[in-house]
């Protein structure tokens, strides 16, 4: 494994799990009515990589489930940066 393809695995690595932790701290803080993480912060953890981490969050903790901008945005996020992998993949 190059230098290159271990810093993107580490940080591959940490923003998903920052993404996972993000929903489940707001699921909680859902249920006691306070101060929310914004859905434009969620969906942007999403984005930067962490699609996994946001996709398992929501099927764990049961959270945003019923926005569309999230069960379809955060899946269709994931095949964008697949493809986009495959894409670099193959033509490095």
């Amino acid at each position: 494994m190059t230098y290159y393809h271990h810093i993107v695995s580490v940080y591959l690595l940490a923003v998903n799990i920052v993404s996972f932790i993000l929903y489940g701290i707001d699921k909680y803080k859902a249920k006691r009515g306070k101060w929310r993480i914004s859905e434009a912060m969620l969906l942007t953890m999403a984005v930067i990589g962490g699609s996994v981490g946001a996709w398992t969050g929501m099927k764990v903790w049961h959270h945003k489930t019923m926005h569309k901008k999230f069960t379809i945005g955060v899946p269709l996020v994931f095949v964008l940066q697949v493809a986009l992998a495959i894409y670099l993949h193959v033509r490095a």
